[in-house]
């Protein structure tokens, strides 16, 4: 039996509906003409969604990405040191010692899975340093995904490669040259070592990496040329935080700050959460408080299911792909 077809005879009420209804909705929004815009929080990447973001990207089911500067560099960490991995599945019974000891072989937790630092980050510290390096040297300036779009391309990785390439998203999405933005990236790994060669002066000029208001500033023209009345764009959000309000707050920025008012709103808002519906909660919050911001309107397709996006995202993804 096939994947979409098991969940609709089984998933017939509430989360498990939702999940559905989300992935029929979205669906229904590609096969209209319109767009979809995908967002990563969590650890999205470390928890290797890329098997199947890749799959989405590769066949033209998203078109744009909105990621936390983690999810950029960690499919990337993923893909160049996978083997040196470790998996902790009894990790709720760690000591204090025994995270301790984790620190001591230089492997950083996330939930039950360790990146290891040497093989992971600082392998890809190494390469990438030369482009920013290069970049400083010639004034140049680029986005942080650019720099990464430029290392992937160069083939430079394809040595320490531990996964099949085509599980990897960064990797089709650079095929694509992929629109992807990437708000606080200073909030990663990489950001904070950037800061770092910043401040012992390997790289003279802190703004030869475009981020934040620039990549706003990217992601209206963006925005504005792409959504059509007839080709809307969805926006389909994973987790919560930076990566699900940064670019939702472009739609009201165009109309109420620079007045393009004939830029449609979102044209289709699911979100996959486990945050539960609470007083000043903005990941939490249910779709239609976004009406009175001006992101969403009354008849937007609107959904929200609210479990664990490990579990949810692949099997609407499968929908979406129709295994």
């Amino acid at each position: 039996m096939k994947v979409t077809q098991f969940l609709k005879d089984h998933y017939k009420h509430f989360n498990a509906a939702a999940l559905i209804d989300a992935a029929e909705g979205y669906k229904t929004h590609l096969n209209e003409g319109g767009k979809m815009m995908i967002t990563l929080a969590g650890a999205m990447s470390t928890a290797e969604l890329g098997i199947i973001l890749a799959e989405m990207i590769r066949q033209d089911k998203v078109q744009a990405i909105t990621c936390t500067g983690a999810n950029l560099e960690e499919d990337i960490f993923n893909l160049v040191a996978h083997d040196f991995y470790e998996r902790i599945p009894n990790y709720r019974d760690l000591t204090p010692q025994d995270e301790q000891d984790l620190l001591a072989r230089h492997m950083n937790r996330v939930t039950d899975t360790c990146i290891p630092e040497e093989e992971a980050m600082r392998r890809l510290e190494h390469t990438v340093l030369k482009y920013w390096q290069k970049a400083d040297q010639a004034g140049e300036a680029y986005f942080p995904h650019e720099f990464f779009y430029q290392i992937l391309n160069s083939g430079d990785l394809e040595q320490y490669y531990q996964i099949d390439p085509k599980n990897s998203w960064m990797l089709e999405a650079a095929k694509k040259n992929l629109p992807i933005f990437v708000p606080g990236w200073e909030d990663s790994t990489l950001g904070n070592i950037y800061t770092g060669h910043v401040i012992t002066g390997d790289i003279k000029n802190v703004h030869t990496m475009r981020t934040g208001i620039q990549y706003m500033m990217e992601l209206a023209e963006w925005y504005t040329n792409t959504a059509k009345e007839d080709s809307t764009i969805g926006f389909f959000q994973i987790g919560g935080g930076i990566a699900g309000d940064f670019p939702i707050c472009v739609v009201p920025m165009l109309h109420q700050d620079l007045q393009r008012t004939g830029v449609p709103l979102w044209g289709y808002f699911a979100q996959i959460s486990d945050s539960t519906t609470s007083y000043g909660s903005y990941s939490g919050a249910v779709p239609n408080e976004k009406i009175t911001w001006g992101k969403l309107g009354i008849n937007t397709p609107k959904f929200v299911i609210e479990s664990d996006a490990t579990i949810v995202a692949p099997l609407v993804f499968a929908i979406v792909l129709d295994y």
